[in-house]
């Protein structure tokens, strides 16, 4: 159980002017200014969740992370993880967390990755039955076995990814922080490292906090999202809402041969030689297709709805992000 309560954060930020006069007087005597990351925020996750945690650059998402994870202490507000404030008792904590930095790596550039994963069992002080065990299945899920012993500097960006999760979960954490997990990613290893994140959801209820601007990562792995903007939350609740408050409605292409005239009560989004695009308005899609055939030689139809990317967008909009 993850609690955030009422939890800000405010860093003190040196005033930066243009010109050679300025930054000389900037030398005699500085100005500062004061940026509130996060702003009185607060939620709960449950144990078992995945839970996309998303904004814009300078919203407030890593802010939030490196407190959460017992790098930063907030100024005010409390934060408990099954009871244990992470800055205060952080030795104890790091032992239930997880972290993939999608453009950072724990794991040990010039050394194989069985050593690195060696390291961090002595780090970590793990039972060795236990560690092999851990291991053994991180390998399997992961297919690991024909790049384990190659060291980290020759591996693929997606090989790369995947040892670094396995690192992460190496110590059986029951929390996994998830930053740009998919990063730079092709398409294959992006659905193999979704595929794994949602195995590891499913059978070790391990509670995943994911923060990406690959909002394909989110739509893939979170019924759950954080919407965060200017350091306060915008919106706590699951994916479907989200979409249905902020996305437009489905849209409708017609392609056809010999219409001569279209319903009253078709709103039309673009029209050209041989097809319509209609906004559905909330209409059922099947209601306006057999209209169509009634009227005309209908050669195929195609239906849209806006992306989460668009849907995040009208959010933003919402609050003038």
């Amino acid at each position: 159980m993850i609690e955030v309560k009422h939890v800000s954060k405010t860093f003190k930020v040196l005033k930066r002017k243009e010109g050679l006069k300025e930054t000389l007087k900037a030398f005699i005597k500085r100005e500062y200014k004061h940026v509130h990351a996060v702003d009185d925020i607060s939620f709960t996750i449950k144990k078992g969740e995945i839970v996309g945690y998303i904004g814009p650059n300078g919203a407030g998402k890593s802010t939030t992370i490196k407190m959460l994870t017992g790098i930063l202490n907030p100024d005010s507000g409390t934060i408990r993880v099954n009871g244990i404030d992470p800055f205060k008792e952080r030795r104890k904590y790091v032992k239930n967390i997880g972290v993939v930095f999608g453009q950072k790596s724990q794991l040990w550039w010039d050394i194989p990755v069985i050593e690195s994963f060696n390291l961090l069992r002595d780090i970590y002080k793990i039972d060795n039955n236990r560690y092999k065990k851990t291991l053994e299945e991180l390998v399997s899920l992961l297919k690991l076995e024909d790049i384990i012993n190659t060291p980290v500097r020759q591996l693929s960006l997606g090989q790369r990814m995947k040892c670094e999760l396995a690192a992460s979960l190496i110590h059986e954490p029951s929390i996994l922080f998830l930053d740009e997990p998919t990063i730079g990613l092709d398409a294959i290893s992006k659905l193999a490292l979704r595929k794994f994140i949602k195995e590891i959801n499913k059978t070790k209820k391990v509670t995943i906090i994911l923060t990406t601007h690959d909002m394909s990562d989110i739509d893939a792995l979170s019924n759950r999202v954080i919407v965060i903007g200017k350091g306060k939350k915008l919106y706590d609740g699951s994916l479907s809402k989200l979409k249905k408050d902020f996305g437009g409605n489905k849209k409708l292409e017609i392609i056809y041969n010999k219409l001569e005239e279209i319903p009253k009560d078709i709103k039309i989004i673009k029209k050209t030689k041989n097809s319509l695009l209609i906004d559905l308005d909330g209409k059922n899609s099947s209601d306006v297709i057999s209209k169509f055939v009634n009227i005309c030689e209908v050669k195929d139809v195609n239906i849209y709805e806006d992306n989460i990317d668009d849907i995040i967008l009208e959010l933003y909009k919402e609050y003038n992000l």
